[in-house]
This record gives structure tokens, sequence and C-alpha cells, in this order.
């Protein structure tokens, strides 16, 4: 098989506080942006990885979920709890001194911290609470 990852999908409850925290924050260029108001689904991505992206989406968009579902996925977004991505650097030092200045009152989950698992990583959560770890790689 032949198999690539294409698009990650991530959701959003204010999509220009999103666009502004992964455009202007973090670095990645806008691929698209189609719809208005909250309804609007953003992909973005690193300028040197054309081929992988991350969807950013209302989760209330989705035809087959109820409307229970919806506050479940709504709650967990508020706790933080719903969505995460794993990115990955090479200076992971510099690259949380730059995203720490970058977002200001950035909401920091942890630190650059040298794990027990044998990765050194920190962690923030978007706008929408979603969870970016990043992983220094060597």
């Amino acid at each position: 098989m032949d198999i690539t990852i294409h698009t990650c999908a991530l959701p959003h409850d204010d999509p220009d506080a999103s666009l502004a925290f992964y455009r202007d924050v973090l670095g990645f260029e806008v691929r698209s942006d189609f719809g208005q108001g909250k309804m609007r689904w953003i992909t973005v991505g690193p300028a040197d990885q054309p081929g992988i992206s991350t969807l950013l989406a209302p989760p209330a968009a989705d035809p087959g979920i109820t409307e229970d579902e919806s506050r479940t996925i709504t709650e967990m977004m508020a706790k933080g709890t719903y969505g995460w991505i794993l990115l990955a650097t090479g200076d992971l030092d510099g690259t949380f001194e730059k995203l720490q200045a970058a977002a200001g009152d950035a909401d920091v989950i942890q630190e650059p911290t040298e794990q027990p698992y044998g990765v050194r990583d920190c962690a923030f959560r978007d706008p929408a609470g979603n969870q970016i770890r990043i992983q220094e790689v060597r």
C-alpha cells in the first residue's frame, strides 16, 4: 500500500482566533478558507510541507452529530480535552520562546521538559482549547 497523511482536523469555535494562532503564531501558511461567520473551514500547514495540512473546522458542521454530541464536544473543547496535535522542531527552547512571545498570554500547559519516555517536549493550548504538543527532534 502507498498511503500518506494528507490532512488532519482540529475543531475551532472562533475561526478568526484560530486563523491568527496558526498563521501568525505558528507561522503556518493558509491554504484555503471557505465559509462565513463561525462556519468556516480553514486549511493551514507548514510552507515546506505542502502535502500535509491541518483542517480547522467547526465541530457542529458535521450533519451526523446529534445535539447531545455537539454539546459534549463543546464541553470537551472548553476543557481542552477534545483535540490535539503533535508537532516537531529541532530547537525546542527557541521555538517555545518564540511561541510564548508571539502568543502573549498563550495558555502554556508545559514548559520544555525531558519526559520519562525519552522525548523532550512542551505544550500549549490553541484558542479553541486544542493541545499543541511540540517535540524536539534530534
